[in-house]
């Protein structure tokens, strides 16, 4: 049998694979965390982690080989990236069959992941969102001459982010014409133009169904981007907008959200509607009520858990503490007046990401290296 990691951690933080450094809100998390938990917490990167079934057992395990014991928490904080082909959603859903409590859900990413699937639960729990177009096999030319599509809209991918492929189109003329220039392979969405929100929009951060920050973003240059990666300002304001923190508590209650990043459009009438909601959303440093919710929520989570027993399955080797490990979790991806352009992941970080990666040990090794 391998050896197992001794006196594993109960609470991991998932990042996505190595290199890419820690963006500062994951980071300070992953400290604060740390102090927190001690040996008990560790970060765990993606590309570290081996899964399947052995003996009729489901087991993780390192790239040299060692058991590693499941955690009883796992807070996520890993970008899309390769969940659009499912790889880091089996790892997710493996671990939660080997009984971890994911903060947010392999099932909550997974709808996150998709504009029209989050639209669709939003609009079923009769939330506020923007009127929105997407088709299945039909072709994008005949789609775009559809006398339901109106103009001027918002046009973006359907697993989108970092502001890719989204644009503002104005009439049906230019529609028809760029739409022969984009992939047929990539589904899009046209979506309703709220041009009472044009460069600006409400984040608000929810975390155990509770409004913990909010800000108002707003682009510099008069450009429909409220991204602040893309030097758009922002202005800290919870409290301000109660209604609108409200809607965004429903937001994250609709797709399970425990931690959610919820970005509201302004409408001409004072409300708001829905634009987009990301299940690993980052927040800038001045929102320093965020880190003590979600510390609050794991609590209450390893204490729903505590009824159980832990067991020591290995003999050897050691736990996993260190946190400067260096993933990328916080990468910015396009909020604005109905763009948002990312699929589930933090949508406006202002912050530039710290820290090296952590070196990296052949897979032969018994231990990868710490996170």
């Amino acid at each position: 049998m391998p050896s197992a990691i001794v006196n594993p951690a109960e609470v991991w933080l998932l990042a996505r694979e190595h290199p890419a450094p820690l963006m500062r809100a994951t980071r300070a998390l992953s400290q604060a965390l740390e102090r927190a938990y001690g040996p008990r917490f560790a970060v765990w990167h993606s590309d570290e982690i081996l899964f399947g079934v052995r003996d009729g057992r489901l087991v993780l395990q390192t790239l040299g080989g060692q058991d590693v014991p499941p955690p009883k928490v796992v807070l996520v904080r890993q970008t899309p990236g390769s969940m659009v082909q499912n790889r880091e959603l089996t790892l997710l859903r493996h671990l939660e069959r080997l009984g971890a409590v994911l903060i947010n859900s392999a099932a909550s990413h997974h709808l996150c992941g998709n504009k029209v699937w989050q639209l669709q639960e939003l609009a079923v729990a009769g939330l506020p969102v923007p009127d929105t177009l997407s088709y299945a096999t039909a072709p994008l030319a005949g789609v775009v001459r559809s006398p339901q599509v109106e103009t001027p809209c918002v046009v973006k991918s359907v697993n989108g982010r970092n502001g890719a492929s989204v644009f503002l189109v104005p009439d049906t003329g230019l529609l028809q014409a760029v739409s022969g220039s984009l992939a047929q392979e990539v589904p899009l969405i046209l979506q309703e133009y709220v041009a009472a929100s044009h460069g600006r929009d409400l984040r608000v951060v929810v975390v155990d169904g509770e409004p913990v920050a909010a800000q108002i973003r707003t682009s510099r240059d008069g450009s429909l981007a409220s991204n602040l990666a893309r030097g758009a300002s922002a202005e800290l304001c919870l409290g301000r907008f109660p209604d609108g923190e409200a809607l965004a508590v429903r937001a994250a209650e609709a797709l399970g959200l425990t931690i959610a990043g919820v970005d509201l459009l302004f409408t001409a009438d004072g409300g708001h509607t829905l634009c987009e909601v990301n299940a690993v959303p980052g927040w800038r440093p001045r929102m320093t009520a965020v880190i003590p919710a979600i510390t609050a929520a794991i609590d209450k989570r390893l204490a729903d858990t505590n009824s159980g027993t832990d067991t020591d399955s290995g003999t050897d080797t050691n736990s996993r503490t260190d946190t400067d490990s260096g993933a990328n979790i916080d990468n910015g991806a396009d909020t604005n007046s109905g763009t948002n352009a990312n699929s589930g992941a933090d949508a406006n970080i202002d912050e530039q990401p710290l820290g090296g990666g952590s070196q990296l040990t052949d897979a032969t090794d018994s231990v990868r290296g710490p996170a």
